[in-house]
C-alpha cells in the first residue's frame, strides 16, 4: 500500500499534464492609485505609462504554475488633473520608477497543455508576494528633486516620523489569458493589481508642517515642495490620508517559449495523433 501511494503522488503531476519551464517577456502599461491619482478618465490616461518585464514560469501540471517575474514600471500623479477644488489647491505632483521582483502562483482554470496543442487556451488567476524599489521625485522651477531625501512632511524632524524606506513589499494578484500558438510558443494577456504596504509611493501621506518649520529644519527646497498651494498651512493640517495604502497596477501582453521535458518538442502531440489502431500491411 505504501508503495502504491508513493507511486500515485509522483505520478499525479504527470497525469495532470507534463511539467516544463517557460521563459517570456511582458510589454504593457502601469498606473497607480493614491493621494495624487483622482479617478477620472483624463487622469487615468494621462498617468498610464509603458512597462516592460520578463518572467520564468515553471508549469507544475496543467492546472498549476509558479512564476518569478521582474518588471520595470513607471507611475505618476498630479493634483492638476483632479476635478476636486481641494486637490487643485494642494497642487502636488510626482513621478517614480518602480523595479519589481515578484514570486506568484498561478491557477489555470480549465487547464493548459501546449504539448501537441492539446489544451491551447486557458484563463488563469495569480497571486503572490513582490518586493519593489521606488523613489518619488517632483519638478520645481525646471529641476527634478528626489522627495524622500527632502522630508516634505517633516520626516526626520523632532516629533515627526523617520524618513520612509525606498524599498517595500506588495501583494500582487490578478487575472490573465494564455494561448499556445505552437508546442513551444505562447502569447498571453496579464492584468494585475499590487497592494503595497506603504502610503509614500507618491510622497504624500499624513500632515503638513508649517513653512517656517520645514524651512528651518530641511531647507528651502523641502519647504517649497511640501506646500505648493500658495497659501499658508499650519502644522497638523491634513496633506494626505494615512489610513489608505497606495496601489499600483501592471498589465500587458506576454510572449513566452516552452522548454519541454527531455527535449521532446512535439513528441507527445505526434504520439497522441498516432495513437489509433495500427495500419496492417
Amino acid at each position: 500500500m505504501r508503495n502504491l501511494l508513493f507511486a500515485l503522488v509522483f505520478a499525479l503531476p504527470i497525469s495532470l499534464g507534463a511539467q516544463h519551464f517557460e521563459i517570456g517577456l511582458l510589454a504593457g502599461f502601469s498606473n497607480y492609485s493614491g493621494e495624487l491619482a483622482p479617478f477620472t478618465i483624463k487622469s487615468t490616461f494621462a498617468q498610464t505609462h509603458p512597462t516592460f518585464g520578463g518572467f520564468v514560469r515553471y508549469n507544475i501540471n496543467r492546472f498549476a504554475a509558479v512564476n518569478f517575474s521582474v518588471n520595470f514600471a513607471n507611475v505618476s500623479g498630479n493634483d492638476a488633473l483632479s476635478t476636486y477644488p481641494e486637490d487643485n489647491a494642494r497642487n502636488l505632483s510626482f513621478k517614480s520608477n518602480i523595479n519589481e521582483f515578484a514570486l506568484m502562483g498561478e491557477f489555470n482554470i480549465p487547464g493548459f497543455v501546449p504539448y501537441g496543442l492539446e489544451r491551447v487556451f486557458s484563463p488563469y488567476l495569480f497571486g503572490g508576494i513582490a518586493f519593489f524599489k521606488y523613489n518619488p521625485r517632483a519638478q520645481l522651477d525646471g529641476e527634478w528633486y528626489l522627495l524622500q531625501t527632502l522630508g516634505t512632511e517633516g520626516q526626520g524632524m523632532e516629533g515627526r516620523p523617520a524618513p520612509y524606506k525606498l524599498t517595500n513589499y506588495a501583494i500582487p494578484f490578478g487575472v490573465g489569458l494564455k494561448y499556445a500558438i505552437t508546442d513551444v510558443l505562447n502569447v498571453g494577456l496579464s492584468l494585475g493589481t499590487r497592494y503595497t504596504f506603504t502610503d509614500y509611493l507618491d510622497d504624500v501621506s499624513t500632515t503638513y508642517v508649517s513653512y517656517s518649520e520645514i524651512l528651518a529644519a530641511n531647507g528651502e527646497t523641502a519647504a517649497n515642495l511640501s506646500n505648493r498651494s500658495g497659501s499658508d498651512v499650519a502644522t497638523g493640517d491634513l496633506r494626505g490620508n494615512p489610513d489608505n495604502k497606495d496601489w499600483y497596477f501592471i498589465g500587458g501582453v506576454t510572449i513566452s517559449y516552452n522548454f519541454m521535458d527531455n527535449g521532446l518538442v512535439g513528441g507527445r502531440g505526434r504520439n497522441r495523433r498516432n495513437s489509433g489502431c495500427p495500419i496492417m500491411p
